[in-house]
């Protein structure tokens, strides 16, 4: 159970001021509702909230009347005063119990531990120059609840580690062997090279290969080429202004440091990021990927080119498994598609989407909900829990705040088409009882045959009966050659079926149904000349084709349909859309 913080700490905002205090019966959620300030003055406000500066000379005895949930922000300067941060904290400030504190960085390098601000909840990951000793030794002081467990940052820095875990985990990884070499003897290693690949460990990995610092800050990853492709390697590399990675003739392989070796795996040119906030809840883009060319592609703002991706349901299980493993509510970490399944090749820690409003609104929602949760019962605080799937989406405009259009949602009738037909006729000949048994038709006494190679089965077999009908007329064949040439002529339609040789389009398809004694027949004379024994009713139907003039309708609809939501007009915003067709 964690302990309730007793009194506020250096940089804490006690409560709000008496004509600022909320009124009776509030919940604790978001007043997504409330007008927007100018955003500059906005951003500028939060910032003196957070850190501390705003309602300083209140009375503490209201402080304790109001008691707040405080989110200490333990991060280096760069990182909690970064677009994506500011934009998630201004949003989690607006739950009403929820109070936000910055530690600055120069108490974090200089203050000892116990000179720190106090907080009920911790938001704290290392990067460059960040102590993350200290924030261990706050953690265990102060006891918060920790969004980020941090004794498992340290593992996400050594990719040897990761790899380990992730394996444990049974997440699919890339093939790979860990060379580890002593920094005082580094000839003395297995590691034996060849022209077109290297033996670790014993582990042969022909070229191409990648080679990884196992360090995870050490973004020097080298891609090797073998001579068919023309040798050399592919060096990648933080981003240096719209560069990646550069090509490098040099084909050996670096001869100090521990690297771990892995087989290339062929993408379509994107790599895939994933950003988690917890278990549950995970957004996913795609960019092009840095070993293609090593430009950087970049929108008129100069800012990398992301696209939104879907995840499958096993993609979301490895997110979901992702976070849990390593304990980080926040987390990214970059997926690879190849050869039709997903391998996970780094987890990066605590990482934000960059310029995704939907983004920053789902995760101050789920953080603001995850402390509330954890910490509202022990502090007294009355807060209930959001019953409904979603808050009503609010944004901030010039003009205020509006809702949110997030998708569009369309019932659209088919456009001009020929007509539908359909053609009925027994049959009775052992091939296309052969056909029936073929694709498994005595299991439900029904058939029905849409593939092109299904359909040209059937046709087959209309043109070898007409053709021996042509031959013997008196031939046992008891199909109607009228019935047999009709089939004939719709399977060979261009216009519907048949494109280049193959069958193509959906508009058409062959019915079989197992008649045990045969079709009824409708009249006297047809029931003299009934046969015995069983038959299949085989049933054609075609048509439905979609006309020039529907075509021309549904581009004009789909022009018009950009054009119906506001912001339509070449907006690039992505918006899903869920068309239902009726007929």
């Amino acid at each position: 159970m964690l302990e309730p913080c007793e009194e506020a700490g250096p940089g804490l905002r006690p409560g709000p001021e008496p004509e600022e205090a909320a009124p009776e019966g509030k919940t604790g959620r978001p007043s997504w509702e409330e007008d927007e300030q100018d955003s500059a003055q906005m951003k500028s406000d939060v910032i003196d909230r957070m850190c501390g500066y705003d309602g300083l000379e209140e009375d503490e005895d209201e402080a304790q009347e109001e008691r707040q949930i405080v989110v200490g922000i333990c991060a280096m300067t760069k990182k909690s005063n970064s677009k994506p941060m500011t934009q998630i904290l201004e949003r989690l400030c607006k739950f009403d119990y929820i109070d936000v504190v910055i530690f600055p960085e120069e108490v974090i390098l200089e203050e000892p531990v116990e000179n720190w601000p106090r907080c009920d909840c911790l938001i704290s990951f290392h990067s460059k120059g960040f102590p993350l000793d200290k924030a261990v030794d706050y953690a265990k002081l102060r006891n918060p609840l920790l969004i980020n467990d941090l004794n498992m940052q340290y593992f996400i820095q050594d990719r040897r580690e990761v790899y380990r875990i992730l394996k444990e985990e049974g997440i699919d990884l890339p093939r790979y062997a860990v060379l580890n070499r002593d920094p005082h003897h580094p000839d003395d290693c297995n590691l034996v090279e060849a022209e077109d690949h290297v033996e670790v460990n014993g582990e042969v990995f022909p070229k191409p290969f990648v080679e990884k610092p196992v360090c995870a800050e050490d973004h020097n990853v080298y891609i090797y080429y073998p001579t068919s492709a023309g040798g050399g390697s592919q060096r990648l590399f933080r981003k240096i202004g719209s560069r990646s990675s550069v090509y490098s003739p040099e084909s050996c392989v670096r001869k100090t440091g521990s690297y771990i070796y892995e087989e290339f795996m062929p993408t379509d040119g994107t790599d895939v990021k994933v950003y988690t906030v917890g278990p549950d809840y995970a957004h996913a883009e795609a960019r092009k990927s840095p070993a293609l060319d090593g430009k950087v592609e970049r929108d008129s703002e100069g800012k990398e080119i992301r696209y939104p991706v879907m995840l499958t349901s096993m993609e979301k299980l490895v997110a979901r498994k992702v976070c849990m493993a390593f304990k980080q509510t926040v987390c990214g970490f970059d997926l690879l598609r190849a050869n039709g399944h997903s391998f996970v090749c780094d987890v990066n820690g605590f990482s934000f989407v960059k310029n995704s409003m939907k983004y920053y609104d789902d995760c101050a929602k789920v953080l603001g909900n995850m402390v509330m949760r954890e910490l509202a019962p022990q502090l007294h605080i009355p807060w209930s829990i959001p019953m409904e799937a979603e808050d009503i989406p609010i944004v901030p405009t010039t003009s205020g705040s509006m809702m949110e259009l997030r998708c569009v949602i369309a019932i659209i009738r088919h456009g001009d088409r020929t007509p539908k037909q359909k053609m009925k006729m027994e049959v009775r000949h052992p091939l296309f009882f052969d056909l029936f048994e073929k694709y498994g038709g005595y299991k439900s006494g029904k058939l029905k045959l849409k593939k092109p190679k299904q359909l040209q089965e059937v046709l087959d077999i209309a043109r070898l009966l007409l053709a021996e009908l042509g031959q013997h007329n008196d031939c046992e064949i008891e199909e109607k050659k009228s019935k047999l040439e009709q089939l004939k002529t719709v399977l060979e339609m261009k216009t519907t079926v048949c494109r280049y040789g193959h069958f193509s389009g959906i508009n058409r398809k062959v019915q079989l149904t197992y008649l045990r004694n045969g079709q009824p027949k409708a009249s006297s004379e047809e029931e003299d000349c009934k046969k015995d024994g069983p038959s299949l009713l085989l049933v054609l139907k075609w048509g439905g084709e979609l006309t020039p003039a529907g075509r021309v309708q549904a581009e004009e609809l789909g022009r018009a349909f950009r054009c119906m939501y506001p912001g339509g007009q070449g907006s690039s915003e992505t918006h899903a859309y869920a068309p239902i067709y009726t007929k």
